[in-house]
C-alpha cells in the first residue's frame, strides 16, 4: 500500500512517544521507507535503537551531527519525503512550527519539506484547549498543515478529556489518505455494510453471518481516494473506518430511515448491507420461556431497501450485492434489472476465501449492457478498489450520454 514511499516520522518528548513504536511498525509493514527524526526529549521516553532497529535506518536526533549529515543530512532527508507526519506532537513543537522556529533536527527538518505534514497532537486537556495553542493549529492549518485530531480518554496526567494521541491504526489510514491520489474528490458516497439484527425479544434475534468487512473495506477505500464517506452499518466487530461518517443501525427499518435520510444528497451508493428479509410480526416484551409446545414464529417481510433506491434514483450511481450459493449469475442479472442498478457484485459465499468472515473475496461484476468481469481471489481491500475504479467509468459514460 505504501511500496516506494518514504515516510518521516517525527517523534517529540511526550508520554505517549511510546505509541510511536507501533505507527512504526504499522508503516513499514504497509511497505513504506521510514527515517526517524526524534527531539532530544523524545529519547528520554523511548530509545533510538528501538525505532532505529524497527525502520532499519539510522534515527536523527541532532541537528549538529557530522556522521549523521554526511550520510543523509537533513536537508536531504527533507527532499525525500512523500510525507512528514509528527507523532506524537507536543504543545511546544506545533508552536514552534507556526511561528516559524527551527531550533532541533525535527523542526528544521520540517520547515526545509515540500512534502505533506502530517501532525497528531496528544497533550494535557488544558494544553490543548488553550486559546494560544489553539491559535498555533489554525496557523498551521491555513498553511496546508494535517491533523489528525486527538481523541478523548484517560490521560496520563490523570486528567479526562481530549488530547490523547489518536490510534496508530488511524493514523495509519490518515497516511493513505494523503497519499493516495483524490480521484473521488467532490463525490459523496453512501456505503452500507454488515447484517440486521430482528429482534424476537430482549435475548434473541435473527440476524446472518455477514461480518461487514466487504463494506467496511469500500467506504476505507472510498475515503482514502477524497470521497466524503457516510457508512451505515449494522452490528459488527469492525473498528470504524478513519475520517468516515459513522451511522450505526440495527434493524432493516432502522437501516431503511437512515438509508432514505440520506440518499438523495449522495452521488454515488453502495449497498453492501446483508439486510434480513423478514422481521417477527411482534417482538415478546420479556424472554419467551421454553416449554413442551414449541413457539411459532410469525414473520412479515422487510422493506426491500435497494429496489426501493432503484425506483426513485436520480443522478445516483447505484451499486448492489448478490451474495448466492446457486444460479449466482443469473440471480445477479436478474437482481440488476428488476431493481434498476447501474452494477451488482456477485459473489458465491460457498467458494473457499469468499464467504463470510474472511479477508479476502472472488467476485464478479455484472454491468447494464450485459458484460461479466470476473476477479480472481483478492483482499477485499482490492476488491473494494476495483469496484470503485468501474463506478467512477460508469459515472463518466453515464455523464457522456
Amino acid at each position: 500500500m505504501l511500496k516506494d514511499k518514504v515516510v518521516i516520522l517525527g517523534i517529540t518528548g511526550g508520554i505517549a512517544a511510546y505509541k510511536a513504536v507501533e505507527l512504526l511498525r504499522l508503516l513499514t509493514k504497509a511497505g513504506a521507507t521510514v527515517h526517524v527524526v526524534m527531539t532530544k526529549s523524545a529519547t528520554e521516553f523511548v530509545t533510538p535503537l528501538t525505532f532505529q532497529t524497527l525502520s532499519m535506518n539510522p534515527v536523527h536526533t541532532e541537528l549538529f551531527n557530522l556522521i549523521s549529515e554526511q550520510e543523509i543530512g537533513h536537508i536531504s532527508l527533507a527532499d525525500r519525503a512523500d510525507l512528514f507526519i509528527i507523532a506524537p506532537a507536543t504543545a511546544n513543537v506545533i508552536g514552534k512550527l507556526a511561528n516559524g522556529i527551527a531550533d532541533d533536527m525535527l523542526t528544521t527538518t520540517v520547515m526545509a519539506t515540500k512534502a505533506p505534514v502530517l501532525i497528531a497532537p496528544a497533550m494535557n486537556v488544558n494544553m490543548y484547549q488553550n486559546p494560544i495553542y489553539r491559535e498555533n493549529e489554525e496557523r498551521l492549518r491555513t498553511h496546508g498543515y494535517l491533523f489528525v485530531e486527538p481523541v478523548r480518554g484517560m490521560l496520563a496526567c490523570g486528567w479526562e478529556g481530549e488530547g490523547k494521541l489518536q490510534d496508530p491504526a488511524a493514523i495509519l489510514e490518515a497516511v493513505m489518505a494523503v497519499l493516495t491520489p483524490h480521484d473521488l474528490g467532490g463525490e459523496r458516497v453512501l456505503v452500507t455494510a454488515g447484517p440486521t439484527r430482528e429482534e424476537l425479544d430482549p435475548v434473541r434475534f435473527i440476524s446472518n453471518y455477514s461480518s461487514g468487512k466487504m463494506g467496511y473495506a469500500i467506504a476505507r477505500a472510498a475515503s482514502r481516494r477524497g470521497a466524503q464517506v457516510t457508512l451505515v452499518t449494522g452490528p459488527t466487530c469492525l473498528d470504524a473506518p478513519w475520517g468516515v461518517g459513522i451511522v450505526p443501525i440495527c434493524s432493516a427499518l432502522e437501516m431503511r430511515e437512515a438509508v432514505l435520510e440520506r440518499y438523495a444528497s449522495s452521488s454515488i451508493v453502495i449497498k453492501a448491507a446483508a439486510v434480513a428479509d423478514y422481521r417477527p410480526a411482534r417482538r415478546a416484551v420479556d424472554k419467551v420461556k421454553k416449554s413442551d409446545h414449541p413457539e411459532t414464529v410469525e414473520l412479515v417481510r422487510n422493506p426491500d431497501i435497494l429496489a426501493e433506491l432503484g425506483a426513485n434514483k436520480g443522478g445516483q450511481f447505484l451499486v448492489g450485492f448478490a451474495a448466492e450459493t446457486e444460479s449466482l449469475l443469473e440471480n445477479a442479472a436478474k437482481k440488476l434489472n428488476e431493481k434498476n442498478l447501474d452494477l451488482i457484485v456477485a459473489n458465491d459465499v460457498g467458494q473457499t476465501g469468499a464467504g463470510f468472515n474472511v479477508d479476502t473475496n472472488i467476485v464478479r461484476l455484472l454491468y447494464r449492457d450485459g458484460r461479466v468481469e470476473e476477479l480472481p481471489l483478492m483482499e477485499k481491500d482490492d476488491v473494494a478498489n476495483v469496484i470503485l475504479d468501474r463506478v467512477m467509468e460508469g459515472k463518466k459514460v453515464k455523464g457522456e450520454r
